[in-house]
């Protein structure tokens, strides 16, 4: 009698213990359902992610975000961010450059984490996730020889540039070789010049971004008073 009321009692135990075991599991999202990851622009090849975090914003979040794309990213506003790898330690918190650009290959070791502005100043990135899996559909340009751009990472997946203008600085016309895009660090006001179309002038600001098609030839003109920065992609 005594070993079956013992044996109930273990199997309840067990019963219990399950529920808390499972609330102790922290979510998981992809990253497109991350808090403070704004999803602004989808093709199908590109997934772009404005990342923007407040001053205390995720700060002690219980929600992790899973990186599972290949993917580009492009830091238009830094200041101390923390965070911690899922099962991991919480890292101390560190600062960024404004307008640096990486690659990641999150398709050949996925990444779980959760961010937290620890900060006084906003936090901004901006994501570009690769939607398909395979390199080799698109052969980019080189812009080597034309004064403004500086080539800034070229792997199996995209090749980039920045491109940095003074006020009154022109770079002379490129052409876009493969799909890509174009992410503002330092905005102002430009002019861009397509051969057998009206100049076209345009106002661009911090974070902004414009998808560019392949086969368009441009040149690019700083029109204000502020210098530009901008960061530029083709796919490969």
């Amino acid at each position: 009698m005594r070993q079956i009321i013992a044996a109930s009692l273990a199997t309840l135990a067990c019963m219990l213990a399950q529920p808390v075991a499972a609330q102790s599991e922290p979510p998981v999202v992809p990253v497109e359902k991350a808090p403070y990851h704004m999803p602004i622009f989808k093709n199908d090849l590109v997934m772009l992610l404005n990342v923007y975090l407040p001053p205390g914003g995720g700060r002690g979040a219980s929600v992790y975000h899973t990186h599972s794309r290949d993917q580009i990213s492009v830091l238009v506003q830094a200041t101390e961010m923390g965070g911690q790898e899922l099962g991991g330690q919480p890292r101390e918190a560190r600062r960024g450059t404004p307008g640096n650009a990486n690659y990641t290959a999150f398709s050949k070791k996925p990444m779980t984490h959760r961010g937290e502005n620890v900060g006084s100043t906003p936090f901004q990135n901006i994501v570009v996730a690769l939607m398909y899996p395979e390199p080799g559909r698109f052969t980019p340009g080189s812009r080597a020889n034309v004064a403004g751009y500086t080539q800034v990472m070229d792997n199996d997946r995209v090749r980039g540039w920045r491109l940095v203008l003074a006020p009154g600085q022109s770079a002379a016309a490129i052409t876009q070789a493969a799909p890509g895009l174009r992410v503002v660090v330092d905005g102002g006001d430009l002019v861009e010049s397509v051969p057998g179309q009206p100049d076209r002038a345009m106002h661009v600001r911090l974070g902004d971004f414009f998808w560019q098609d392949a086969g368009t030839t441009r040149a690019v003109r700083n029109s204000g008073t502020s210098q530009l920065n901008l960061i530029e992609f083709e796919l490969k």
